[in-house]
């Protein structure tokens, strides 16, 4: 009995097992394309990294989006950071937000570091949430606290560099692939690329998700 093909993999060389595999390598480990191209082929799957990249781009934002449907409600403590990036020679600034259990809420790329930014962040974050957090946890940045008072934010407001480990910490992936890439080239693909990337879900979830 032959198995019907998924309609949004009609006319794909390869079964969704394998794209999703392969997709998920590319965003869950710092690896180039042409890494995830020799990985494929010690396993006897002759795929280009350009069609590695085609894939990547196609499936990756429907991974992050079927991921953060199911996910279970994230906790009510928010720790907030932001971390210096040099995108096309320019110095840019990756804010991102994790709870309590380390499991990234969201992240941003921005050109500033200032109340501006820090209001868009959390504005982001309060819609994806539908709620504001118990506990807001940042480094001494004055900003954070400016913006919590305009949104109307209520809740705790802790701000201690040594508080802010978790969230600190959490930037190391992002630090690595960086490095593989040799610097990030464009502030939009940053973002769409680390929204996908942060989604940290075992490769079976990828492989059910796109099958």
């Amino acid at each position: 009995m032959t198995t019907r093909p998924i309609p949004r993999y009609a006319g794909y060389r390869y079964p969704a097992e394998i794209i999703a595999a392969a997709v998920w390598l590319y965003f869950r480990f710092p690896l180039s394309l042409r890494m995830v191209e020799e990985l494929l082929a010690a396993r006897g799957i002759t795929v280009s990294y350009e069609t590695v990249r085609q894939w990547a781009r196609k499936f990756g934002p429907e991974i992050a989006t079927r991921l953060r449907r199911r996910a279970p409600r994230r906790g009510d403590k928010w720790h907030l950071d932001e971390v210096v990036l040099t995108i096309g020679g320019r110095k840019h600034y990756l804010w991102r937000a994790v709870d309590q259990d380390g499991f990234v809420l969201d992240v941003l790329v921005q050109s500033r570091r200032d109340t501006k930014a820090a209001k868009r962040l959390l504005r982001k974050l309060l819609k994806k949430q539908g709620r504001a957090p118990r506990v807001l946890v940042t480094d001494k940045l004055k900003s954070y606290a400016v913006a919590k008072r305009e949104l109307g934010m209520g809740g705790e407001h802790r701000q201690h560099k040594g508080l802010n480990n978790r969230a600190e910490n959490s930037h190391q992936p992002t630090r690595r692939r960086e490095r593989q890439r040799k610097r990030f080239k464009d502030p939009g693909q940053v973002q769409r690329f680390l929204a996908i990337h942060d989604r940290n879900h075992p490769a079976s979830d990828a492989v059910r998700l796109l099958s």
